[in-house]
Order: structure tokens, then C-alpha cells, then sequence
């Protein structure tokens, strides 16, 4: 399957180019003075293939819940070939004809929201809101409500200021001192409960009112929220949470902003994860599959009430939303976001994404009761986790080292799936599944089924 640029060159020459001046993302370096470092040269569908022919089952759309349409999608990469020809960029402070019209694609798929804001990364789509928020507290409630809530367990970006509205303190470990104004409220997952009630998703929500109360209402000026927690265990919030969390919202006029970025473009079977919920956020914050990875794009949708905060004094010369990004102005994305959502459309993937992600659960629920080591399973959509467990009575959690033993064993059978990895500490034990939208009954079961051997060889 190896064709082109990784068949021109050779091999050897590519991965001592990689060990000698590449930086990979989350890893240790050590590790490729032994070994080679895997290089990904092709993919079609579900699969990819490395540099030594191996085949994979890629159960996490990329390794960051990115490539929701699959790989090897020629008509995304011919509309960008043929836009980049036509008008590669320019500045944002323009419009170009792809951004215009995927705006008003996207803002028809989000009732309530009116306006897009372009730049290229998930980190800086949630800095963006940030900043909002800030120059809102500033020019409408005279710089008191700039605090910006956020929760334990989600994540929300790695750049400096992301991390201080990070609830996975080994992700922000060593890279203090952050942003200050971010503070945090409890985490939403019941089988980890805080609190013995039977109105669980409510309580968990009372928790940030008694966050804003002790801090000042007037203080809060936002409340950021994954609609679905992604890398800290893959926690939806239970029945009750985001009604009562709207309300609390409303009553203290606090901004409410839902980061999409993994969620987003049909993940849990809608094409927002709020979506699921009845939320009516004033920001939602976009990435990753917004494009499938065939090119860089985010995205910061706001309502109208919240733009015209940025126009309502045309001659102050602050008034308006001073903030440039670079990539923002690159008409690659937004022209393949089109491409990738008709797609999504056309071949009924949000339809596909609730079968084949009820059968995940169905097979994750079916080797609960086979493994003791699974303690909960739980998801929405294609948005999947299996908790590991040391003890089922007691729920202590399972070694983070055996986890990723069942990880790499899993691999080493063809199929590539995720983890929590030194995020939580004492609690990276969740697999993690998020396969394309794309995905077959063949797929789904292939990955459970590999699952299923790697439990039984790592625990017996």
C-alpha cells in the first residue's frame, strides 16, 4: 500500500531524518535511540499503513479524534487543490469565498449562534473566547467579571493560558506560572461521585453555583465546558447536569462557552455535543473534525448579542475584538470543512455514528461482564470509554503502566486505540474509542474483539 513520496525515498534515509531532527508530539525521546519511530505513510478508510507495511485498524480518527470522514478522501483534497490555486489566503481582515460560505453552512447546523471567528488550532479557538470575555468585562462591567470557570477533568488547549483553564493537573505540571483568573469547579462523573444523592447530574451542578457564590458572582464572566469531558475519561454528564447548568448560567449572567473541539462535526451522533443536551451557549469553540485533518482550520461561534458587544461604540478605537490570527485568513480549511460536512450529510454519518456507537457500548457492556477489570463503560456516539479497575467494590483504579499494556498489546494486533495518559493523576485507567464515523458492524467488532484478547493476555 506504500505508494509515491514514501516509495521515492528511501526508508532508512526517512526514519534517520526523523530520529535525527524531528520533535514529535508526546514522547520521549529516549525511546529512539532502540527503536525506530513509527512513521504513518498511507491511509484509506479506517486504515493506515507505516513505513514497514504493517496495517491498522485506527480506532481513534488519527490519534486526536480528528479524521471523522476517514482517510483517502479525494474530494476534499481536489476542492482544496483547486482553491489554493484560485486564492490561498490572505489576511482575515477580508473575507474570502470559502470562509463566507462555510460560515453560513455552519451557523445553519447551530440555532442560536450567528458568527464565526477563523483561526487554526482548538488552543486558539478557546483563547479567543478568553479574550472576548475579558475585553467584555472590560468595557461593559467595568473589569470585574473576568473570571473564566472551568472544569476538573476537561481540557481545553496546551498553550500557557489553555493549560490554566486545564482540569488535568499533570497536563499543565511544569509549566506554571500560568494565566491567573481560572478557577475550577467539581467534575460531573458519577461513577467517581462527590456526593451520595439521588439527583446526581443536579448536585454536580450546584457544585459550580457554590463556586460562583464563593468567589462573587460579579467576578464570573464565563463558564467553559467540554459538552462531553474527552482526555479525562470520556464523561457524559448525567441526567439533570446541563439543565440545571444553563440555569445557574442564566441567573448570574454568566457568559456560557462549550468547547467542541473533540465533540464537534457529528462525534456523538449530532453535529454538536450539546446538542444532546438543550443547551443555548453564548460560545462554541471548534476544531479537529471540523475538516477531518485534510487541512488546518477552528473555528469561535458566538451569538449576536455577543458580537454586537464589539460594535456598540464605533468611535472608541478599543471597542472592537482587537485579535489577529495568522492561518485565520488560509482558505484551505474552511473549503475542506465545506467538502467534509457535505459529506457528513450525504452518506447519513450522524445516522451511522448513533448505530455503531451503540454497538461499541453493546461489546464494551458484553466484556464487562467477562474482564473484572472494567469497572464502568460509558459514551455518546462514537465517543466511547472503558474504565479499568484494580478492584470492581472498591473501584480503585488500575495501574496506569497495565493500562497501557493492554494499549500497546492491541496494537501489536493491528489496531490503534487510545488511553487517559498523564493527565489524572492516579486516574489514567480509561480506554479510550473514538473510531471514524465511517465506521462498519466489521470494525467496531474487530476493535472489541482485539480489546478482548489484550485483557485476557495482560490480566488472566
Amino acid at each position: 500500500m506504500m505508494e509515491g513520496l514514501a516509495q521515492a525515498n528511501d526508508l532508512s534515509e526517512v526514519i534517520e531524518a526523523d530520529r535525527a531532527h524531528m520533535w514529535h508530539h508526546l514522547s520521549q525521546h529516549k525511546q529512539y535511540e532502540t527503536v525506530d519511530p513509527r512513521i504513518i505513510v498511507e491511509g484509506k478508510g479506517m486504515r493506515v499503513w507505516d513505513a514497514a507495511g504493517k496495517e491498522y485498524l485506527d480506532a481513534v480518527s488519527g490519534g486526536v479524534w480528528t479524521v471523522n470522514v476517514g482517510y483517502g478522501r479525494e474530494s476534499i483534497a481536489n476542492a482544496v487543490r483547486d482553491q489554493l490555486i484560485r486564492m490561498n489566503y490572505f489576511a482575515h481582515s477580508a473575507g474570502s469565498i470559502p470562509a463566507s460560505l462555510f460560515s453560513k453552512r455552519l451557523i445553519e447546523k447551530m440555532p442560536g449562534l450567528s458568527r464565526v471567528y477563523y483561526s487554526n488550532s482548538g488552543s486558539e479557538a478557546n483563547e479567543k473566547v478568553y479574550k472576548m470575555v475579558r475585553q467584555i468585562s472590560h468595557r461593559h462591567h467595568g473589569g470585574r467579571k473576568n473570571k473564566i470557570l472551568f472544569r476538573e477533568r476537561d481540557y481545553h488547549g496546551t498553550t500557557i493560558t489553555a493549560l490554566a483553564t486545564s482540569g488535568q493537573p499533570q497536563r499543565a505540571e511544569q509549566y506554571g506560572p500560568l494565566t491567573p483568573g481560572f478557577v475550577m469547579v467539581p467534575h460531573c462523573l458519577e461513577y467517581r461521585k462527590q456526593w451520595d444523592v439521588e439527583n446526581y447530574g443536579e448536585r454536580a451542578a450546584d457544585a459550580i453555583e457554590e463556586v460562583i457564590l464563593r468567589e462573587g458572582p460579579d467576578t464570573i464572566g464565563a463558564l467553559c465546558l467540554e459538552p462531553v469531558t474527552a482526555g479525562g475519561g470520556v464523561i457524559v454528564p448525567p441526567a439533570g447536569y446541563w439543565e440545571r447548568v444553563q440555569e445557574i448560567c442564566r441567573k448570574y449572567e454568566i457568559l456560557l462557552h462549550i468547547d467542541e473541539v473533540v465533540c464537534g462535526l457529528g462525534r456523538t451522533g449530532t453535529w454538536f455535543g450539546y446538542q444532546n443536551f438543550g443547551v443555548k451557549p453564548d460560545f462554541v469553540t471548534m476544531a479537529k473534525g471540523v475538516a477531518s485533518g485534510y487541512a488546518a482550520i477552528s473555528c469561535t461561534v458566538t451569538t449576536e448579542a455577543v458580537f454586537e458587544m464589539f460594535k456598540d461604540n464605533p468611535d472608541d478605537p478599543m471597542s472592537y475584538f482587537r485579535d489577529i490570527s495568522t492561518f485565520g485568513g488560509c482558505t484551505a480549511g474552511p473549503v475542506a470543512a465545506l467538502e467534509n460536512m457535505r459529506i457528513i450529510e450525504e452518506e447519513g454519518l450522524l445516522e451511522n455514528t448513533l448505530k455503531m456507537g451503540a454497538r461499541v457500548i453493546a461489546n464494551l457492556t458484553a466484556l464487562q461482564e467477562k474482564h473484572a477489570v472494567i469497572g464502568d463503560v460509558r459514551g455518546k456516539g462514537l465517543f466511547c470509554g472503558a474504565e479499568l479497575v484494580a478492584d470492581r467494590a472498591t473501584k480503585e483504579p488500575m495501574d496506569e503502566r497495565r493500562v497501557a499494556a493492554v494499549v500497546a498489546d492491541v496494537n501489536a494486533q493491528g489496531v490503534i486505540i487510545g488511553m487517559t495518559n498523564r493527565s489524572l493523576p492516579g486516574f489514567n485507567n480509561t480506554l479510550c474509542l473514538s473510531p471514524a464515523l465511517i465506521a462498519t458492524p466489521d470494525d467496531i467488532d474487530q476493535i472489541t474483539d482485539a480489546i478482548d484478547r489484550a485483557l485476557t493476555r495482560v490480566f488472566g
